[in-house]
């Protein structure tokens, strides 16, 4: 289990010392300082909202040298959990030698769930906790082999492949059951803020407390158009429109959308009036939405944590529809937002005020 104490008085050094600061980059520690000094005082409160505290993710994952004036019990669970991150790779590596369809780990998720339940405490088998990430499939294939006389012959083979498990809610299952630990919702919150902090650049944290800047103010343009995240779209934009790598397969292939990274629980709102016709949960979209439009355009908002509106409800430009979050085949907190045309998607920079 992760340790407070040892991460808020690390924090408190941390805020400081001017050579960290920079170090972690003033941006980093502007978001952070409020959230490291309540985190410190609860800590002292005998709280355990400590976990908000996400500098020390930050010097997990980082190489080289630490900061001066860091405790040395806290530099010694850096050390400790970076000595874990670089066996995570191994393993995670031996795992992904035995993927098929392109199929891989994300190697920052499995670190950063490892960080919030592990941090400061005693680590458990690592090979064992990243197992929880992957299922073992069996599968069958033709092999080509001889018989008595030398001939060649088609035979069926059997062979065992891991299969990333996509469900978060599954893989903490999967850790609970194998590793017998009691995972809260406040660590599983933590991770999401630890992962987006390293993968997209700054943290987060869940509902209720603070989202994307901006978007509490509807953003609309002069043809009417509003942004579904507020007027600072154009910065928090993870991946375009049309062609890329797909961030979960690896493989190159089309985007239907354009995908905007906000924390988990901000509001989300309709980019123009019109009707609601699909809220609900899909495989690939988690839970979204479909409001149809005037002249045949359709928009759609995916991968929400909740959905605030039903089929056939009437919305303005504007109006909250939903809260973002990271539901279906999706690897962290965002949107995905798409604009369709009788039918066709299109770039929605076309739309975008």
């Amino acid at each position: 289990m992760a340790n407070p104490v040892l991460i808020a008085k690390a924090a408190a050094m941390l805020l400081t010392n001017e050579k960290a600061r920079k170090g972690l980059g003033w941006a980093i520690a502007a978001i952070l300082s409020p959230i490291i000094v309540a985190a410190a005082l609860l800590c002292v409160l005998g709280s355990g909202a400590v976990s908000h505290n996400i500098s020390a993710a930050q010097l997990c994952f980082q190489d080289g040298p630490l900061p001066g004036g860091l405790p040395a019990e806290y530099q010694a669970c850096i050390g400790q959990t970076r000595a874990s991150f670089a066996e995570l790779d191994e393993i995670l590596a031996d795992i992904q030698s035995n993927m098929e369809d392109g199929n891989s780990l994300d190697p920052i998720r499995v670190k950063a769930v490892f960080f919030s339940l592990y941090f400061g405490g005693e680590a458990p088998p690592l090979s064992q906790f990243a197992h929880c990430f992957a299922s073992s499939e069996i599968r069958t294939r033709s092999v080509t082999e001889q018989d008595g006389d030398g001939n060649d012959i088609q035979v069926e083979q059997t062979y065992s492949v891991f299969v990333p498990i996509e469900d978060m809610e599954a893989v903490y299952g999967r850790i609970a059951a194998s590793l017998g630990a009691d995972i809260t919702e406040e660590q599983k919150s933590n991770a999401d803020n630890v992962y987006s902090l390293i993968k997209y650049g700054y943290p987060v944290t869940g509902e209720g407390g603070a989202v994307y800047e901006g978007s509490d103010v509807p953003y609309v343009g002069a043809d009417g158009v509003c942004s579904p995240v507020g007027a600072g779209w154009r910065s928090i934009v993870t991946s375009e429109f049309g062609g890329r790598r797909d961030p979960i397969t690896g493989k190159q292939d089309g985007h239907t959308g354009m995908d905007l990274a906000v924390p988990k629980g901000t509001p989300i709102r309709a980019a123009l009036p019109g009707t609601v016709r699909v809220a609900k949960y899909d495989p690939s979209y988690g839970y979204y939405v479909t409001i149809g439009h005037e002249g045949g355009l359709i928009t759609l908002y995916g991968h929400n944590s909740r959905l605030l509106v039903r089929p056939g409800q009437t919305v303005q430009a504007g109006d909250v529809i939903s809260l973002s979050g990271s539901t279906g085949r999706s690897t962290g907190p965002h949107l995905h937002f798409e604009v369709r045309v009788n039918g066709q998607r299109t770039n929605p920079r076309y739309y975008l005020p």
